[in-house]
């Protein structure tokens, strides 16, 4: 019992005389109190744990500072491994980000649904009948007026407005999905 109290307040003494110390020498290279605390505390438990098994010869302060000095060099290791991987992770999702902007930027909405309106329009104009379609070719894709149109077909300007209106209404039930976009797309009026 004599030996273990001896060696309590020997660590005690030890303790309370070179915690200021090592601790601020801890800190100098970590730069955060609590963790330079925590090592040196840490440190003194290694010591207490081997104390019995040093050479009797052994510098305890230096023994100890070296066990502090250990410890503050994982630790800033440790920091440095967690702020590459940090950084790896930021850069990674950073150029994921910058891939995410440019591809939106690159984005055209109109261009994603052109192909299927096209598709759509040609089917459509496939499936009117033929003086429909001839009529209605001619309104859009010509300088013509109605009465212009009439005179070439050989139908009044009446007539004319028949087709044209009955191909608009077949557009507006075929593209009801686009009708948005083709304002877009399309010169003419769905």
């Amino acid at each position: 019992m004599n030996k273990l109290h001896n060696d309590v307040t020997h660590f005690n003494e030890i303790f309370k005389t070179y915690k200021e110390q090592f601790t601020l020498f801890a800190k100098s290279y970590i730069r955060d109190s609590a963790v330079a605390e925590d090592i040196y505390m840490e440190s003194m438990v290694v010591y207490w744990e081997k104390h019995n098994t040093l050479p009797s010869d052994t510098n305890i302060p230096a023994y100890i500072l070296t066990i502090v000095k250990n410890k503050s060099l994982n630790y800033l290791r440790h920091l440095h491994i967690q702020r590459e991987a940090e950084e790896m992770l930021y850069s990674h999702s950073q150029r994921e980000l910058d891939l995410r902007i440019s591809t939106l930027e690159a984005c055209e909405p109109t261009e994603l649904f052109l192909n299927d309106i096209k598709k759509i329009v040609m089917i459509t104009l496939d499936a009117l009948p033929q003086k429909t379609r001839e009529v209605f070719m001619m309104s859009r894709n010509t300088d013509l007026t109605n009465q212009e149109i009439a005179w070439k077909m050989g139908i009044s300007v009446k007539g004319v407005e028949f087709h044209i209106n009955k191909a608009l209404k077949v557009f507006r039930v075929e593209l009801k999905d686009y009708l948005s976009l083709l304002a877009l797309i399309f010169p003419f009026s769905i």
